[in-house]
């Protein structure tokens, strides 16, 4: 089973009639993760007038939350959690920190300001798709190493180490449905002349 979410940390700005709104998205791994995030935005913006989160912290959505943090209920938490839901973004958390500028919006008005401030930051943000793949290790000779780095850009490896030493140690992830023929691409192309060593399975950021 795949997944997506999103990669490291994204922060976008909008101003809605003089209200300042300001929206941090991340990745996060468990649900302590995400409320230490929660905890560390809240924080920075402490002079914020309102400070609302929501987060899927886990890939099954089992563990979500969100807060309207002094909003009228249901205008800021629920509808940020709703943009995730509908991006399919999991193992995601986001906050909207709000600096009120004297108009007030209205329960619609918020609603939009909220969810539009969450579709906008995760529409920039950097996904990622998480995809079973088989992480491997290729040993070449110095002369191949032109060729094997291109391979690897041509054909969706992703690239982890290289490690220079009398041969050139090539460490990367190729999606598991691919890998069979991934190899047999790369040992044709080297004319034989790799040594490949399988070193683990695991699900893995893909970029997209």
């Amino acid at each position: 089973m795949s997944y997506l979410s999103v990669s490291g940390e994204c922060v976008t700005r909008k101003t809605i009639e003089k209200s300042k709104f300001i929206t941090t998205s991340r990745h996060v791994e468990s649900e302590e993760e995400a409320v230490s995030f929660i905890a560390e935005i809240s924080k920075k913006y402490s002079d914020a007038t309102h400070n609302c989160y929501a987060y899927i912290a886990d890939t099954a959505g089992n563990f979500l939350r969100f807060s309207d943090n002094g909003e009228p209920q249901g205008t800021a938490g629920m509808p940020m959690l709703e943009v995730l839901k509908s991006n399919k973004l999991v193992q995601t958390a986001v906050v909207v920190t709000r600096y009120f500028g004297g108009i007030k919006l209205g329960a619609g008005g918020l609603v939009r300001a909220y969810s539009g401030s969450v579709a906008e930051n995760v529409s920039a943000a950097q996904k990622v798709l998480y995809e079973q793949c088989e992480e491997s290790q290729y040993l070449v000779d110095y002369s191949a190493v032109d060729a094997v780095t291109r391979y690897f850009s041509e054909n969706g490896a992703d690239l982890i180490n290289v490690e220079y030493s009398n041969e050139v140690y090539f460490t990367a992830a190729v999606k598991k449905d691919n890998a069979e023929q991934f190899e047999a691409g790369l040992i044709n192309r080297l004319n034989g002349r790799v040594k490949i060593k399988k070193i683990r399975e695991y699900y893995f950021p893909f970029k997209l």
